[in-house]
């Protein structure tokens, strides 16, 4: 459960004695520094910033320091907060990412079909505290398949106000892995504010007809775009092969430079194993748990590649 206003006051420093104006801009202008060094800072005409720990008012300071969640609740919650600043921030095209066989778990850990069910009950969990009621007929979430929106119409998303749509639908080939796409001017409705993909990762083509959508019906318009559990590390690590996946390896110089990840973790095993933790708009940290704590090893201002944190980063730490 997320920690409440008063637990949050509780754990923070206690308040600090009023200086005198020429004394106090001192202060502040040494802070900022410190935090410019410390490449924990962010500017913003409409928002209020701060160094390291955030005050939990939501209308005045924004938490750049975030611990990596303790439950699924708290992630969620994290999540929820890092979409709405990046959105205040006028991003347009976001990601969310992490894994759903356990907060340390990584890909692979759970079967396919049990993994993208449990994206389908997060994605429900996520809209319901995230999109207003009002806005739920506005929000379009589309699934891999025609088929997951019968699934999740009778389970997760039963009696749901939000629009269920699909990216492709079977083929007579669909044994072998052909799909018939679906064009995405022909789902998108005038009205539709918000589209929420999840976990576009089972067909190759799935990606690249949210690319189309992207290009189709968000560019040029006030809409937004939500990657959710898209698995886009295969697509960034080169697991498919430019030769023999083109279009798809295109995605690396076309779409992707376009997108703002917002919420994302990936866990690494083995010796020298960590986690690669984000929640925008603070810096990627490299993070290993010690004691049922974690403490962060490394952090950067830009997404490092899981190459470079596996091979470099945590084996040095």
């Amino acid at each position: 459960m997320p920690l409440s206003d008063t637990a949050i006051a509780s754990k923070l420093p206690g308040a600090i004695p009023s200086l005198p104006t020429h004394k106090a801009a001192k202060v502040e202008n040494l802070a900022l520094k410190k935090c410019w060094k410390t490449a924990e800072f962010r500017v913003s005409r409409n928002l209020k910033w701060v160094c390291n720990s955030g005050s939990g008012d939501d209308s005045g300071s924004v938490e750049l320091d975030v611990p990596f969640p303790r439950d699924y609740d708290e992630l969620l919650e994290q999540a929820r907060k890092a979409t709405t600043l990046a959105l205040k921030g006028e991003k347009q095209l976001m990601e969310i990412e992490f894994p759903t066989a356990g907060l340390n778990s990584v890909p692979g850990d759970g079967e396919g079909g049990i993994e993208m069910t449990g994206s389908m009950q997060l994605i429900r969990e996520f809209c319901d505290g995230f999109i207003n009621p009002e806005k739920a007929a506005r929000t379009r979430i589309f699934l891999p398949e025609a088929n997951e929106v019968q699934f999740a119409r009778q389970s997760a998303f039963e009696g749901a106000s939000f629009k269920l749509d699909y990216l492709t639908k079977p083929s007579f080939f669909e044994d072998f892995g052909f799909v018939e796409k679906v064009k995405m001017t022909d789902r998108v409705k005038a009205e539709d504010e918000l589209f929420l993909v999840g976990y576009p990762y089972f067909n190759v083509n799935e990606m690249l007809v949210v690319e189309e959508l992207y290009k189709d019906a968000v560019v040029n318009t006030d809409r937004k775009l939500i990657i959710f559990n898209g698995e886009l590390d295969r697509i960034r690590s080169g697991y498919y092969p430019p030769f023999f996946y083109p279009k798809l390896a295109a995605l690396t110089k076309t779409l992707f430079p376009k997108m703002e990840t917002v919420y994302y973790i990936h866990n690494f095993k083995g010796r020298n194993g960590g986690t690669l933790f984000r929640c925008y708009p603070g810096p990627w940290k490299v993070l290993r748990k010690v004691r049922n704590r974690y403490i962060c090893l490394h952090q950067q201002e830009a997404m490092p590649s899981l190459k470079e944190v596996a091979l470099d980063i945590l084996p040095s730490a």
